[in-house]
């Protein structure tokens, strides 16, 4: 299902130069692909904290909200969560020609908050979803998961990785 975007107009705010307010939302950063795998934000709606502060040409915005995402473990595949702590600052000042200072997620007075919250969801994942800090991954010759071998039993022996028997020629030439 794709997320359903959000949007908050900023000029009905009617702020003042200086003036800022607070407003708990709530946004839909949708679901990822990652190296072809799916995951998925739960739950879809998620509670979060906008700061709008007017300057003299525009508006400073921070967004912050605490993802969980859920999918396949980056190592072994099974069943992975990560929560992940968001927060994530924009500024739209129109008209000053800079294009640091001019946010991709503000069209004129109007804030897609839920594109917005999306990206900085993706720029703050970790660098791998895994089950768990220690996860083992798979056996590279039987695709065993090693999380649940005992290392005693799973041995395949000492012998060479037939990837590298090429290399291995090449040293003994």
């Amino acid at each position: 299902m794709a997320a359903q975007y959000h949007s908050i107009d900023l000029g009905r705010l009617a702020l003042a130069s200086g003036e800022g307010r607070r407003l708990e939302i709530e946004v839909e950063p949708g679901d990822l692909e990652l190296g072809g795998e799916r995951y998925e934000t739960a739950p879809a709606r998620i509670p979060a904290r906008l700061d709008v502060s007017r300057t003299a040409s525009g508006h400073a915005l921070r967004l912050a909200f605490d993802a969980t995402i859920t999918g396949p473990c980056m190592r072994c595949l099974a069943d992975a969560r990560a929560a992940i702590p968001i927060e994530a600052r924009e500024v739209e000042q129109p008209g000053g020609g800079d294009e640091e200072l001019a946010s991709p997620y503000v069209d004129g007075e109007v804030l897609d908050v839920d594109a917005w919250a999306h990206d900085a969801l993706v720029l703050a994942l970790p660098a791998q979803i895994l089950c768990r800090a220690d996860c083992a991954g798979l056996c590279a010759v039987c695709g065993a998961s090693l999380n649940e071998a005992d290392p005693a039993e799973h041995d395949h022996g000492r012998g060479t990785d037939p990837r590298w028997a090429k290399l291995g020629e090449l040293l003994d030439g």
